[in-house]
């Protein structure tokens, strides 16, 4: 592997049949927090693009016994963690996650609530976890979101939506920056992953 102003270039065979060329780009300082990879195939076409996300279990899902089940539906999608945490955040953290909103009126209140209790911050890997994610989670208001999400299928009230995830690559690399530090974050082999992605 070698390393060109913060970039990684990889070759690897890949189940015998793909000679691959995995590009990584590290952003943020330290360790990568996001991380972006594409490989191509013999074609040339681009088969994997791979992220991470930030993903926290409010108090209300913590209190209710949640963080198993939700962990269990990253996990069975397929999607790898490298990082976790269990947290009470203070005022300044809460604060600080929530700054784009602070003009709300629900701010005091959210970051109230987000101090509460228990909170399980995480970081997952994978391809396109940060828009699956969102996806998987669902709508804000749980009694929007589709049955089979998280908040669809284990909320009822807007200000007990069970979960926080990034709604896109910028945001996830500010949130996980904010939650962990760089040294916080593991890259391990997914021995599974051969299962997952072709």
């Amino acid at each position: 592997m070698a390393f060109v102003s913060g970039v990684s270039v990889n070759r690897t065979r890949t189940n015998g049949r793909f000679f691959c060329l995995s590009r990584t780009t590290f952003m943020g300082s330290g360790l990568p927090r996001v991380r972006v990879q594409t490989a191509r195939n013999v074609a040339g076409q681009t088969t994997m693009q791979m992220e991470r996300t930030f993903i926290a279990i409010k108090p209300d899902g913590t209190n209710r016994g949640l963080i198993g089940e939700i962990i269990t539906r990253f996990e069975k999608k397929g999607y790898k963690l490298v990082a976790m945490k269990a947290i009470k955040p203070s005022k300044e953290l809460a604060e600080t996650h929530y700054d784009a909103l602070k003009e709300k009126p629900f701010f005091g209140p959210l970051v109230e609530f987000i101090c509460s209790g228990l909170v399980i911050a995480m970081v997952w890997e994978g391809t396109g976890v940060v828009k699956t994610g969102r996806q998987m989670i669902g709508a804000t208001n749980p009694l929007e979101s589709a049955p089979g999400t998280i908040r669809g299928d284990l909320g009822i009230d807007v200000g007990r939506n069970v979960i926080h995830g990034s709604d896109a690559v910028e945001t996830a690399d500010r949130e996980i920056g904010i939650w962990f530090k760089p040294e916080e974050l593991v890259d391990w082999d997914q021995t599974a992953k051969e299962w997952i992605y072709e």
